[in-house]
């Protein structure tokens, strides 16, 4: 299955760190891109687009200087996640910086990726598609996208309910480009059960929310380490699209999760409400169910390296016949 030329013999493990609104800062996506995996962060995380423009220099700067003062690491490339929905007054303002920056990995999210598709590839860059059904897929192949995220069941933020196992599997049987799956992934032995299932690279968020670069909130990192899969909230009341929540979260600010109002039309149900949604009522996925320590982002690739080397040393399973 092809790979883009950005990402061959550019990774330490086959990873990509998913873009967290209020959580992948400068700081995050330095520590990734150093440790060997694909740093990313939204671009609506810097305000205004001013300081888009300034965080793209200082990335670039510091990477740049990472890799002249460590000619042997392996540093990977970084990447901007553009949310493209018409409701989105940054888009075209923010796509502009990105180009003038050619930032060479961009992936789109909420919408359409036509416009970006044109304007990245115009300068030479890569662009990938979150996706979070097979029909989706398909109009993003459409338009010309060079990869594929799909965003299964379990993923932090907005998930699809569908299985990471069927939706990969069902998009890998009409889509032979580069396919990376996310959902509940935090681990090496489950990065390389990504590849196993015919994906090329696994997208970690909610494990790399809890390391001591990410810019959340203490209490935050504390919570996901404490919680399990039985603390997670599924729901579209929130934001106006399925999202997983953490339970303990929306309790605290006085959110009943078990009796959410309607939501209503193109919105989320707490217009009212003094509870800020995502800074206040945080998000992560199934994920937490194995997260225990809050590490170093070098400590944990290096880690995740270990596994992922392990897993695919596994012997062949004695249940076979000979």
């Amino acid at each position: 299955m092809p790979l883009p030329a950005l990402f061959r013999h550019a990774l330490r493990l086959p990873v990509i760190g998913a873009p967290m609104f209020l959580v992948s800062f400068p700081p995050l996506v330095k520590a990734l891109c150093q440790a060997g995996v694909v740093g990313t962060f939204p671009h609506v995380n810097a305000r205004p687009t001013a300081q888009l423009d300034a965080w793209l220099t200082e990335i670039a700067a510091d990477l740049a200087a990472y890799r002249a003062a460590q000619p042997q690491a392996v540093v990977a490339p970084h990447g901007v996640n553009l949310v493209v929905h018409r409701s989105n007054p940054r888009f075209e303002p923010d796509l502009d910086v990105v180009v003038q920056h050619r930032v060479p990995f961009v992936i789109t999210c909420l919408g359409h990726p036509g416009r970006v598709v044109d304007a990245v590839h115009g300068y030479g860059g890569t662009v990938f598609c979150d996706v979070t059904s097979a029909e989706h897929a398909r109009k993003c192949i459409d338009a010309g996208v060079d990869g594929l995220i799909c965003v299964g069941g379990g993923a932090g933020g907005h998930a699809s309910a569908q299985s990471s196992f069927s939706l990969v599997r069902e998009i890998r049987r009409f889509y032979d480009g580069c396919l990376v799956l996310g959902g509940a992934i935090g681990d090496g032995w489950q990065v390389r059960a990504a590849e196993s299932l015919g994906a090329d690279l696994a997208y970690v968020g909610t494990r790399f929310l809890a390391t001591q670069e990410s810019n959340a909130q203490p209490d935050y990192k504390q919570m996901v380490v404490d919680a399990g899969v039985a603390d997670l909230v599924y729901t579209d009341r929130l934001s106006g699209v399925p999202a997983n929540f953490l339970r303990p979260s929306l309790q605290r600010h006085g959110v009943d999760p078990d009796a959410l109002p309607p939501k209503r039309p193109d919105m989320g149900s707490l217009a009212d409400h003094e509870a800020r949604l995502w800074k206040d009522l945080w998000s992560a996925g199934h994920g937490v169910a194995t997260i225990d320590d809050v590490p170093t982002v070098q400590a944990l690739v290096q880690r995740m390296a270990d596994e992922y080397r392990a897993a695919c040393a596994l012997p062949r399973s004695a249940a076979l016949a000979p």
